[in-house]
């Protein structure tokens, strides 16, 4: 007799988020009857500077004046080694910010690099935590950037494991593990993606949703982001927010290719409020009519529409 599929979805989602105790991440993630504040990444103001000709942070002071102009209060930084953390320490609190989270690359693929990528990641996050952070972002490194190389299943699984300790390293710290994908990790039938979720133990891996990334990554398929949604949305602890429009990422967040409100109530009705992080970033054929300030503007109106009961 054939399984029926209702089956196997549900089987799923009970291992998508089997063993969440009642102090489980999101718990953790902030205190008790807080929101977070809308925070944004690094990775957009570069864009929209790059295509300025300018360098984001190349003058901390200068990129964090145009930052706060637009009423945010809350920042995402990428970091590649723990001093810039204690670099950026003093800025943030000349400018009043926040960092409740930073992302982080990682190589947890291969033996000779795992060891030293989690020493790095676990370096940044001890010096972030004493600034407020609580969630660390990481996006394990592919074969290699750009290829359409696929990971070996050894590879997956010396990943999944590598993960699932990143995770309870920065669990025994206070501090929260958020998975992140890109395109990659969305072929072959999301192997990878699911590998990492259903290898590794939800109370040391939580998800960050780039919901574009696995919209675009899956062949530009809603179908498959609200699956995604409705099997791990419980792992859920933050959101990258990006639009477009027939595939090309547009300067603002607004009605797109991707149902943001249908996501807003899906994270509502089950019960999860994650850190929401605006990426609306730029690529080739991305509209260019607003500076940085203007169209970071029109996004926070659009998100505080979209995700009103989760802000």
């Amino acid at each position: 007799m054939a399984t029926n599929r209702r089956h196997i979805l549900a089987s799923l989602a009970a291992l998508g988020g089997a063993s969440l105790l009642p102090n489980n991440a999101l718990a953790l993630s902030r205190p008790a009857g807080k929101r977070y504040p809308l925070s944004c990444n690094a990775y957009t103001w570069n864009t929209f500077y790059q295509r300025a000709q300018k360098r984001w942070m190349a003058d901390p002071d200068a990129s964090l004046t145009e930052y706060v102009k637009t009423g945010l209060t809350a920042y995402e930084p990428s970091f590649t080694h723990v001093d810039e953390v204690r670099k950026l320490a003093p800025f943030l609190k000349t400018y009043r910010l926040t960092m409740p989270s930073l992302y982080v690359n990682s190589t947890l693929h291969r033996t000779s690099d795992a060891q030293q990528s989690i020493e790095a990641v676990l370096a940044i996050a001890d010096a972030a935590k004493p600034l407020g952070t609580r969630i660390i972002v990481t996006n394990p490194d592919p074969i290699k950037w750009g290829s359409e190389d696929d990971k070996t299943d050894a590879d997956l699984t010396r990943q999944a494991a590598n993960l699932d300790r990143l995770g309870a390293e920065l669990r025994r710290r206070g501090l929260i593990l958020a998975y992140h994908t890109h395109a990659p990790e969305h072929r072959q039938a999301a192997r990878e993606f699911h590998h990492m979720l259903l290898a590794s133990d939800p109370r040391n891996v939580s998800l960050c949703l780039d919901a574009h990334w696995v919209y675009r990554g899956s062949g530009n398929s809603q179908v498959a982001l609200f699956d995604v949604v409705r099997l791990y949305g419980k792992r859920i602890v933050e959101v990258h927010i990006r639009q477009s429009k027939q595939g090309i990422w547009q300067e603002t967040f607004g009605d797109g290719d991707i149902d943001y409100r249908r996501l807003a109530g899906d994270l509502k009705a089950q019960g999860v409020q994650p850190l929401l992080v605006l990426e609306q970033c730029l690529e080739k054929g991305s509209p260019n009519t607003l500076d940085p300030i203007t169209a970071h503007l029109q996004d926070i109106s659009y998100a505080k529409e979209v995700f009103s009961d989760l802000i």
